[in-house]
């Protein structure tokens, strides 16, 4: 009995991974983490696994300056659903297993390559509803790209600078005359 444990619990950290970083100390992303470090506990994937899905998610939504901490939350939502499902967890290992052992530290030149050969396959388009639809959706995300979330709890937009588009050039209204029909 005792050694049947040992085996499962060998088998078990051997099968799962941590991913590590730490934020840079300017990244907006710093200033609502508690910590400049984080962590996220892997159960369906291992660490080069996990490094391999984040690898996926940058290249498939790049943004240079946004932390690998961002990416790293929508690693761990996928994780967590491919850990209760065993139909994704085979999906998503495969297609990173088909990506090569080297995919995560490879150069973004080689990552997009080695992704448009996949883009019709199932862990592809798996991988891109993911990292968008988790990616755009979180806190840290807001942050870095300056969202203030929604207004609704806050009164709205009306008395909240909904005109105020600083990226529009400013142009002056023409009048059109008259309307026809009105006095």
């Amino acid at each position: 009995m005792n050694a049947r444990m040992s085996i499962d619990r060998r088998e078990f950290i051997k099968s799962t991974g941590l991913l590590t970083g730490v934020l840079a100390a300017a990244s907006p992303l710093a200033l609502l983490a508690p910590t400049r470090t984080w962590a996220i506990d892997l159960k369906a994937f291992t660490s080069a696994e996990g490094a391999a899905l984040m690898a996926v998610m940058r290249t498939i939504a790049p943004h240079d300056k946004l932390e690998d901490a961002a990416y790293a939350l929508v690693a761990q939502s996928v994780d967590a659903e491919a850990a209760q499902d065993a139909a994704l967890r085979k999906l998503l290992k495969d297609g990173v297993a088909g990506l090569g052992a080297n995919f995560a530290t490879a150069p973004e030149a080689a990552r997009v390559a080695a992704l448009k050969k996949v883009e019709s396959s199932g862990f592809f388009q798996t991988m891109r509803v993911k990292t968008l639809g988790g990616l755009y959706a979180t806190p840290l995300a807001y942050a870095y790209f300056g969202y203030e979330g929604e207004a609704f709890s806050k009164g709205g937009y009306l008395n909240r600078g909904f005109d105020e588009l600083r990226w529009l050039p400013d142009v002056p209204a023409q009048d059109s005359g008259p309307i026809p029909g009105k006095n």
